[in-house]
């Protein structure tokens, strides 16, 4: 079986910074956590910030490149308050799946 990394990167506006950590935290993360075929979920902020990329990212491990598609991923995307108070100022969205190559 191959192994897929789902990596979204975005930025936020500075004043929804605390909110956005917060509900990704414990809300948005755990939730997709529990979606059947995803093996991992790692967080990251942009160190030293560069133009043109995005503050924060979000690495899914997942177990086939269809699954951020799935209903049960859009389902629990949708739980709690990710999609009504983050998602509207979620700007700079890049979303890309990358295949693991074979050792």
């Amino acid at each position: 079986m191959s192994e897929y990394l789902w990596l979204v990167q975005l930025d936020i506006p500075e004043e929804m910074e605390d909110e956005f950590n917060r509900i990704y935290d414990t809300e948005h993360a755990p939730n997709i956590s529990k979606v059947p075929g995803v093996l991992g979920v790692q967080r990251y902020v942009l160190e030293n910030p560069v133009a043109g990329v995005q503050k924060y990212a979000t690495l899914y491990r997942v177990n086939s490149p269809d699954l951020p598609q799935t209903p049960e991923w859009l389902a629990a995307s949708a739980e709690g308050d990710w999609k009504t108070v983050i998602q509207p100022y979620a700007v700079n969205p890049t979303l890309s799946m990358f295949r693991a190559i074979p050792e």
